[in-house]
């Protein structure tokens, strides 16, 4: 031991970390196990390699195992300090560990599933995902085994989520925070070729998604009041979330949205006419970039939202939810509906085992949309009123949220929306228009968001015009068919993701009261390709 150590008494501090380094690296996934052998080679080396006294090395195995770059561009510069980074190093590997022994995957004692740790590693975890750019997801899938831990927490018999439980008793499954997450890295995560669409399959994924995705008087798609355009306050209290050393508030995202898109990428294509030309959704996580450094701007109106929904007011204006642009371009998916008689026996007051034999039809739309925006006027040559009474009013959720009365003409790259009782027209203009398509996802400028377009499906040609909410970027589209008697139908959801992402929600009919239950289905829509 002593010649060992007197053979790097000589060498210079630095060359002693590279060596440490390159020990700690030599894999890409997994904690940095092949430097302890050199740490325990003797003492003095212990001493001067010690990632306790050396928080510069740690940051640099952090920086190699671990992204970066979202966390500095979100949270700021103060985030990349060694001292933050040797923490978090540390309590990565605390939690990757665990969910790699499935510790908390299953019920292992009463009470489990409620653990304080099962909500910091599924935070943890959805934060790793949010700010993905390539090594975090592989920590996760390659390491950690997030895939089997989540199978294992929604499907299994004993899963910590509580669902094969409380459906075998004919109870519906917990909408809670650790859920949510959970079901949120289910659908990131989730990778449809991999499993074998078969009639077991079918049964153990419907059991869990269908209830969880069909039930809208169960599971709400949203925090804010969805009927109201620029709500007060969020419905569910914030969390408090450690992440790299500092405490932010957070508000998780709603289960129903991940259940919807997962439910209709696993299930889906096993039923309803459209199981051979309609694959499903994607996870974004799922698909190669083009350019991998980048992968986390796909989520950056995700982590917004997450951070908007904590404040108390939310914001009236857009701050950052909702990535301008986004919605304008051509849009295929589907929309699913289930037998009158038996969502009806649903809002009476049905349990779960009402939704596991009805049918779920499924027809494939298309939208094509345009996106205008109305801007406040600051010196430049976009420009419409900045005055808060030029504003478009808030109408009708039912109608989403459009005015009674108002009439909208488009020309090249504008619309002029005609609102009763005001002087004068809003002008709103299309993103080119107005020069903001580069500028990112903070547009403060932007007062209000409307979409307009047209499409069909098998029930015929439609219509349809919507708006987008500021503080979340919840968005409301009112779908009218042109001929016949298929009359209005209010489709509400969020983007999930960026260009790789999809539009998903629920439709309801708009012959309900906004503070009654509706009959109500699923729909996702996807960038056409």
């Amino acid at each position: 031991m002593s010649t060992q150590a007197a053979a790097f008494d000589w060498l210079p501090q630095e060359v002693m970390e590279n060596i440490a380094f390159f020990a700690a690296t030599t894999t890409d996934v997994g904690p940095p196990s092949d430097l302890l052998p050199l740490l325990l080679s003797c003492r003095s080396i212990y001493h001067a390699l010690s990632l306790d006294a050396h928080p510069h090395l740690c940051a640099r195995i952090f920086k190699y195992k671990f992204d970066l770059s979202a966390a500095v561009r979100r949270l700021g510069q103060q985030v990349a300090m060694p001292e933050v980074l040797s923490k978090e190093l540390r309590k990565r590997f605390v939690y990757l560990k665990r969910i790699r022994t499935r510790t908390d995957s299953q019920i292992c004692t009463p009470g489990t599933s409620n653990s304080p740790i099962v909500g910091e590693l599924l935070w943890l975890a959805y934060l790793m995902v949010l700010e993905n750019d390539g090594k975090n997801v592989k920590q996760l899938r390659e390491y950690a085994g997030m895939e089997q831990w989540l199978m294992e927490y929604w499907f299994d018999d004993n899963g910590a989520s509580l669902a094969s439980k409380t459906l075998s008793e004919d109870q519906w499954p917990l909408d809670n925070e650790h859920n949510s997450l959970a079901m949120w890295l289910f659908w990131l995560f989730l990778r449809p070729d991999r499993f074998e669409r078969t009639e077991r399959s079918y049964r153990t994924f419907a059991t869990v998604l269908k209830p969880t995705a069909l039930a809208a008087n169960k599971y709400n798609i949203c925090h804010a009041p969805w009927e109201d355009f620029v709500p007060r306050s969020c419905l569910l209290e914030p969390t408090s979330i450690n992440h790299y050393s500092n405490t932010y508030q957070l508000t998780p995202p709603t289960m129903a949205i991940p259940a919807i898109l997962s439910y209709l990428s696993l299930v889906g294509p096993l039923v309803g006419s459209t199981r051979i030309n309609y694959k499903g959704p994607h996870a974004s996580i799922s698909f190669p970039s083009s350019e991998p450094l980048n992968q986390s701007l796909e989520w950056e109106a995700d982590w917004q939202r997450c951070m908007n929904l904590a404040e108390n007011p939310l914001a009236s204006q857009f701050p950052g939810a909702y990535k301008v642009g986004s919605l304008q371009g051509v849009w295929e998916g589907v929309f699913t509906y289930t037998e009158f008689t038996t969502y009806a026996a649903l809002l009476s007051g049905r349990s779960p085992s009402i939704l596991h034999n009805c049918m779920v039809a499924q027809h494939r739309q298309t939208w094509k949309l345009r996106e205008y925006h109305l801007t406040v006027s600051r010196g430049t040559d976009c420009v419409t009123g900045g005055a808060e009474s030029q504003s478009l009013g808030s109408g009708d959720p039912l109608k989403a949220f459009f005015p009674s009365g108002v009439r909208i003409h488009e020309h090249a790259g504008t619309a002029e929306v005609h609102e009763p009782g005001k002087p004068a027209p809003l002008s709103y203009r299309q993103p080119s228009a107005c020069g903001v398509e580069n500028r990112g996802f903070e547009c403060p400028e932007i007062q209000d968001i409307i979409v307009i377009g047209e499409g069909h499906s098998a029930w015929g040609q439609f219509n349809v015009i919507g708006r987008v909410r500021p503080c979340d970027g919840f968005v409301s589209i009112l779908k009218e068919y042109a001929e016949g008697d298929r009359g209005q139908w209010l489709y509400r959801g969020y983007l999930v993701g960026g260009i790789n992402g999809s539009l998903s929600g629920r439709w309801r009919d708009t012959l309900s009261a906004r503070n009654a239950n509706g009959y109500e289905g699923c729909f996702v829509m996807s960038r056409r390709r």
